[in-house]
């Protein structure tokens, strides 16, 4: 993993290297330079150079061509930079090839989105799928990573040193370390599903904030529910799954789950490293999608989503798109462009509260379109049914005459069945 200097008061510079294909716009290009630049930041890592590289085909040794190599290598050392951060994955052996060339530290967009995620995870599963995926990562590294893990704090306990030896000890203990943070978390996780087996228990809908990272879910959260949630202008702010308990017009209780922010090129073993999160989003009633209606290359945050939604098997959820941070844009013919292209958004700012009526409104209608009016005469003693009604239904009408509770109520489908000995409609 990256090697920190010692005081946040001396971060380390950085160069950033984006590689792009003959054929790839240029304003996807820059896009993912801007974008590697905001994940350098969120390392705490200072940008001091940054250089695109066109290339017509991969190249085995640098992954571009050794006088682009070479030129970069050479302005790394007349910047002074610390590390060289490429957006594209390199193997093992191109790691190594650079930091021969260079003299320094040399890491790819994979190992700065690990270096974010290990710093930012909290709950227990969420440090051990971090620690999962970092070890796995490290494992085809090790001749490169070995002179790096002497150096380290903490992290997985591992010993440094020199020589080929020592670099077998380290394998074995880090094959070790695997087997023994996986059957960690197939505890971790057992003990989360019947957690979760508890909650799904109470009939009540559940709905995922989805979105591209920095997009606005946690202000939603927040906006909604009055929570506490984490929020920064800062790629991954949340990594761990926060649920909130809403009540909509109709007076229907909903959790509100919001999840791990998606970005572009998203390796997919921090997809399964990240299930906690991302199963709320699989297993909801339905979905919030957050998009940044402020970001140039909102198409692409959409596809990305889309595509990450697919994966988890979430794609065939129902979704309400919701375009965030329209009191950023002083263009009317921008928001009215977007309008346009998708009449079926919603716009809001989850900092002024505009247009949070509406989104309250579409999720009462999803969730009205599962409930079904019922007229039900409960005895006294059955109070606790009364109890439920009211946690899971929509009590129009409550009359109570002499032993009994007359009740009308538009009840979810899933839980008539509780009701229906006690049914007169």
């Amino acid at each position: 993993m990256i090697e920190h200097k010692k005081t946040d008061s001396d971060p380390l510079r950085a160069f950033l290297v984006v590689v792009a294909l003959t054929g790839q716009e240029d304003s996807q290009t820059n896009e993912l330079k801007l974008e590697l630049a905001e994940l350098a930041r969120t390392m705490g890592v200072e940008v001091i150079e940054s250089q695109v590289i066109k290339i017509r085909k991969r190249h085995s040794r640098y992954l571009i061509g050794t006088g682009n190599a070479a030129d970069i290598a050479q302005k790394s050392k007349r910047y002074d930079i610390d590390v060289i951060i490429f957006d594209d994955d390199l193997t093992p052996s191109q790691q190594r090839n650079w930091e021969k060339l260079s003299q320094i530290q040399v890491i790819d967009r994979r190992e700065v989105i690990l270096d974010i995620f290990a710093a930012r995870a909290s709950t227990r599963e969420a440090v051990i799928q971090v620690d999962l995926a970092r070890a796995e990562y490290l494992l085809p590294r090790m001749k490169r990573a070995w002179t790096h893990l002497s150096r380290q704090q903490g992290g997985l306990g591992l010993r440094g040193g020199e020589g080929e030896k020592q670099i077998e000890v380290d394998e074995r203990l880090i094959r070790k370390q695997v087997a023994k943070l996986k059957g960690e978390l197939k505890t971790v996780r057992k003990r989360r599903a019947e957690q979760r087996k508890k909650r799904d228990q109470l009939p009540v809908p559940n709905a995922a904030v989805v979105g591209y990272t920095n997009a606005g879910k946690s202000s939603l959260l927040n906006s909604l529910s009055d929570a506490n949630t984490v929020v920064e202008d800062k790629l991954f702010a949340t990594l761990d799954p926060t649920t909130r308990r809403i009540t909509l017009p109709n007076n229907q209780v909903l959790l509100l789950t919001d999840t791990v922010g998606f970005v572009r090129k998203l390796p997919h073993d921090l997809i399964d490293a990240f299930k906690a999160t991302l199963e709320e989003a699989a297993l909801a009633t339905f979905l919030i999608h957050v998009v940044d209606v402020t970001s140039t290359a909102l198409e692409d945050h959409l596809l990305t989503t889309q595509q990450v939604l697919s994966e988890i098997g979430a794609g065939d959820k129902l979704i309400i798109t919701v375009f965030n941070k329209i009191d950023v844009v002083s263009d009317p013919f921008v928001i009215n462009r977007i309008k346009n292209k998708y009449r079926d958004g919603l716009f809001i700012s989850t900092k002024t509260k505009q247009g949070l009526d509406q989104l309250l409104d579409a999720m009462t209608r999803i969730i009205d379109e599962d409930l079904e009016p019922m007229e039900l005469s409960i005895p006294n003693d059955k109070y606790e049914l009364v109890a439920l009604l009211h946690r899971t239904s929509n009590v129009t009408q409550e009359t109570y005459e002499d032993d009994r509770i007359y009740i009308k109520a538009n009840i979810p489908k899933h839980c008539q069945h509780d009701f229906h000995e006690y049914s007169v409609s």
